[in-house]
């Protein structure tokens, strides 16, 4: 390696560093509400059955998905005209004030149906945040990515998604041995939430000192007036239809599949295995911790075999898997083995999670990117994965919860019919032809310059 592709190795790893904190942040505060709604539930809700409790909590966390599709609208079409990094930018700054409103909320014993009206008002900020996070953040890290690599580097998506997961259990398991379950119930929820807004606060001033991605550069350079109306416009995307119709059937099973085996997976080792709280919150610390780590090698992986090849890999094992792997989870109250059956999952769904940003990035060009990932996408995750929890909830509460196991298998079939018949990206990806073309007018634009002298 020379010294100038050592420096530009360097330089992507900054941009995908840069990028890759604010996203942990980003989910951090995501996920605190799925990791300690098991303790908040009944601060915002009337004293009753705890099921009921948490189902009513489960509906506010699905609710928060409906801000998703917007957030990726609106923020997917803010980073296609202006740039990923203003859109970063101010993603998490909604982000913080989405969650320093639940850290301050009274509970429903002081300020009554107010308490679930804030609720629900904080956790649509934090849709609107994550909906456009997820778009700008993807198409970030694909086009900073080194070419031949660009499956690794953007595998750090998930990453720092699943990071702030881990991080929000690390939060919970700390809270749990040093404050009695008495002050968790009371106050000691709220930490976390103001954790969240303080972090997002630092990232949005880190956020600001961010490189542009060349890809966008290169398209902003192209308009010598004001941002292009066409840039990151519904109009525009409706000329990729197929590769909306893509994104959904490659978001459908995997969206249901991930919150699945991790946001809803510590409910329901608590409520139908019959695990302890502070048991569950080990297990996930430490199977999430293993989750991390498969990303970048399975992201790399693709980078030599194919992506398509890994998600077929996950179709085929979820739609197989999944209904012996519940059950067997739902009749086991050892930890050892309910930490075992969850890695399995977890390896199945690591064939989807750390592909699917750069699979979707590669189907559109950069005028377009942000918003092509982001909608379609967002849409997909609010309708299937952000009620995946309330499903389960609902069906446990009717005694019909096996049903719910062949439901998730059946959405994860749907999305191996679209892995089995769709182009394998990475050999067709707009992103490596786009670079390809600057590369060609690079090299030929000397030649010109030299050709007007000469004339």
């Amino acid at each position: 390696m020379t010294t100038t592709q050592a420096g530009g190795e360097r330089r992507v790893v900054a941009n995908v560093l840069r990028g890759s904190i604010g996203n942990l942040v980003e989910w951090y505060d995501w996920y605190v509400y799925a990791a300690f709604s098991v303790y908040f539930a009944k601060a915002f809700f009337p004293d009753g059955d705890p099921t009921a409790q948490l189902l009513s909590t489960a509906a506010v966390f699905a609710v928060g998905f409906i801000m998703r599709p917007i957030g990726g609208w609106a923020l997917g079409r803010y980073a296609d005209r202006f740039g990923r990094r203003s859109a970063l930018t101010l993603s998490v700054t909604v982000m913080a004030a989405g969650s320093l409103m639940i850290a301050v909320t009274p509970g429903f014993q002081t300020i009554g149906i107010a308490a679930p009206v804030l609720l629900l008002m904080a956790r649509l900020l934090q849709g609107l945040s994550v909906g456009g996070e997820y778009a700008t953040s993807a198409t970030y890290l694909s086009e900073v990515a080194s070419p031949g690599r660009r499956g690794f580097y953007s595998s750090f998506q998930y990453v720092t998604l699943v990071a702030g997961q881990l991080l929000a259990l690390g939060v919970q398991i700390v809270l749990q041995q040093v404050l009695s379950s008495e002050q968790m119930y009371s106050w000691g929820w709220r930490i976390p939430f103001l954790i969240g807004a303080g972090g997002a606060i630092v990232v949005m001033l880190l956020r600001r000192g961010m490189d542009e991605s060349d890809s966008f550069k290169a398209v902003a350079t192209t308009e010598t007036a004001a941002p292009s109306s066409s840039r990151g416009s519904l109009r525009v995307l409706l000329q990729y239809p197929r590769e909306c119709l893509l994104v959904v059937g490659l978001t459908l099973g995997g969206t249901v599949a991930f919150y699945t085996y991790t946001t809803y997976m510590q409910k329901f080792m608590i409520n139908t295995a019959g695990i302890s709280k502070d048991t569950v919150a080990w297990i996930n610390f430490v199977a999430l911790l293993f989750f991390v780590v498969l990303q970048p090698i399975a992201g790399g992986l693709s980078d030599r075999v194919g992506r398509r090849k890994l998600l077929i890999f996950f179709g085929v094992s979820g739609t197989l898997l999944t209904v012996p792997i519940m059950t067997a989870l739902a009749h086991t109250s050892n930890a050892f083995a309910a930490f075992g059956l969850m890695m399995v999952a977890l390896v199945i769904v690591t064939g989807y999670t750390s592909i699917n940003s750069i699979v979707k990035a590669e189907l559109f060009p950069t005028k377009i990117r942000a918003l092509g990932v982001g909608l379609p996408y967002a849409l997909t995750v609010a309708i299937f994965g952000g009620t995946a929890e309330m499903i389960a909830l609902a069906l446990k509460k009717a005694d019909l919860e096996s049903l719910y196991f062949f439901y998730v298998a059946g959405c994860i079939a749907i999305s191996l019919a679209t892995y089995y018949f769709m182009r394998e990206t990475s050999t067709e990806s707009t992103i490596e032809a786009e670079h390809a073309t600057e590369a060609e007018a690079a090299a030929v634009e000397p030649e010109r310059a030299m050709a007007r002298v000469r004339g």
